[in-house]
């Protein structure tokens, strides 16, 4: 994350985890445990190491068994992870619960994020746990299942091996949300769906706004005018 991307200090229950100054400490230390889950877990478990200290479409720094979601070291952050920049110090761990691949396999999935002393973004631990085989094993694997109580609400998750693609999938889906094309949208629609990208870190991207504005039919000056709107009403 760039310098000017301003953040709190954390409250004490969103501490750091180490007492770390930088993602440079963090990733050395966790390098050796990636590997170590993924050798105990085996090839269906994919773990992912994000530097957040870096542009948005290349934080991927370590990744063990990537072919789970076909992505790779140099790839971006997730949606989750651009809605996670974006909360700052009120986003915390999330864990158990369900995503699905771009061919729709079920994922459980984890994340675990790192901050500085200073309460600042650092670094994430993502796991993401194939359920396929266990599927097809059915009754034989059922024992060796967690607890149903134990699994959290689904969220609408992107793997993605490029930025863009997280991007593009944030627009469609603020875009369907009004339930109008573009153009049958007014201007209460469109600064609406500026609003949910926004919530949702999408302007963490590097010229995002330009294809959103794009995409909405609106000059750059008009579409940052309502993005202003949106930012000032949920200020309210």
């Amino acid at each position: 994350m760039s310098d000017d991307t301003d953040q709190a200090t954390a409250p004490a229950e969103l501490v750091p985890k180490a007492a770390l100054d930088s993602a440079d400490q963090l990733i050395p230390l966790l390098l050796p445990v990636i590997r170590a889950l993924a050798a105990a877990v085996g090839p269906h478990c994919e773990l992912v190491l994000h530097d957040l200290t870096r542009p948005p479409d290349q934080t991927i720094v370590a990744i063990e068994n990537g072919h789970v979601t076909g992505r790779e070291v140099g790839g971006p952050s997730t949606n989750l992870g651009l809605e996670m920049l974006r909360s700052g110090t009120t986003g915390s761990d999330e864990y158990g619960y369900r995503t699905r691949t771009r061919d729709g396999r079920e994922l459980r999935s984890s994340s675990v994020y790192f901050r500085d002393r200073r309460g600042r973004l650092i670094g994430s631990l993502c796991v993401n746990l194939d359920l396929t085989p266990y599927q097809m094993a059915q009754r034989a694997v059922e024992q060796l299942m967690p607890p149903a109580e134990t699994i959290t609400a689904e969220r609408d998750e992107t793997f993605a091996s490029d930025i863009n693609t997280v991007l593009t999938n944030l627009l469609d889906t603020a875009i369907a949300r009004t339930g109008k094309s573009v153009a049958m949208m007014d201007r209460a629609d469109k600064i609406e769906v500026l609003r949910f990208l926004d919530e949702r870190g999408a302007f963490f991207v590097k010229r995002a706004m330009d294809r959103i504005a794009r995409r909405l039919g609106l000059s750059r000056v008009t579409a940052y005018a309502y993005l202003d709107q949106a930012r000032s009403t949920a200020a309210e």
